[in-house]
């Protein structure tokens, strides 16, 4: 069992710029994505809704009154858990079927192949992801992910406009299949989800694809970003994302 119940499931944390931080703390930080939520003129977003553990809904009060639009950077499990509780849904053409069909989603050590398991924290065989529960009655064996119909699909180029600002979708297979990135180039932010993130990218998924993964990290690498807000880990800027893509491609190449 998890050593207790959390008071409070969700961190919030203003980056500024309209933007705010949300993280899910109590969970492993492989399956921990950043939640990202811009604030428009018009309209808000949200990038990614996490496991869907707690209400996320619920915890957005306090940085803006409105429903925001919540679009999914890809369909792996710990990034539209929440997806559901959000009446406008978007997502890639690619992985549409996913996010009203959900497949594997797991809390638990032991579901999980035994190549991921050493990128796992100190979570024990047999036990969960969570370093405490969202509320005294869950059971971590009747976790699933709740299926949610997309609104909107989207496809390379397109733009989501929120009134005042307006972010281009860039198609960026290779982790998955409908994997995408949000591009403001004003400013050179980009919102990356899984395509690129300061930690161990991973490649060897179902759906993933490595000769798409290295023309989708020659195309990142080809952007004058300025930061990069990753699915999971730290945010970082131009030098340290040139870093990760060479090493990457020089991976690939050896």
């Amino acid at each position: 069992m998890a050593a207790k119940t959390a008071v409070s499931w969700f961190a919030v944390s203003r980056v500024g710029d309209g933007v705010t931080h949300i993280v899910e703390p109590y969970v492993d930080p492989l399956i921990r994505c950043n939640i990202w939520h811009i604030r428009g003129r018009d309209c808000d977003l949200l990038i990614d809704t996490g496991l869907g553990l707690s209400r996320l809904r619920d915890s957005l009060a306090e940085i803006s009154p409105r429903e925001p639009w919540a679009v999914a950077t890809h369909t792996h499990f710990d990034h539209v858990g929440g997806m559901y509780e959000f009446g406008t849904r978007l997502v890639h053409a690619g992985e549409a079927s996913y996010l009203s069909d959900p497949p594997f989603a797991s809390i638990r050590v032991d579901d999980f192949p035994r190549r991921l398991r050493a990128l796992l924290g100190d979570a024990p065989p047999g036990g969960s992801l969570l370093a405490a529960y969202p509320d005294s009655s869950f059971d971590p064996a009747s976790f699933q992910t709740r299926p949610a119909e997309p609104t909107r699909i989207l496809h390379d180029g397109d733009v989501i406009d929120l009134g005042d600002r307006a972010r281009t979708v860039l198609h960026l297979p290779g982790h998955s299949p409908g994997s995408i990135g949000l591009w403001e180039p004003s400013t050179g932010t980009l919102f990356a989800g899984d395509a690129i993130y300061d930690g161990q990218l991973l490649d060897d998924l179902p759906g993933s694809d490595r000769t798409a993964y290295a023309r989708t990290m020659e195309r990142l690498r080809a952007l004058p970003v300025s930061v990069v807000h990753g699915g999971h880990c730290e945010s970082f800027g131009n030098e340290r994302m040139t870093n990760i893509i060479d090493a990457y491609l020089r991976e690939m190449s050896a």
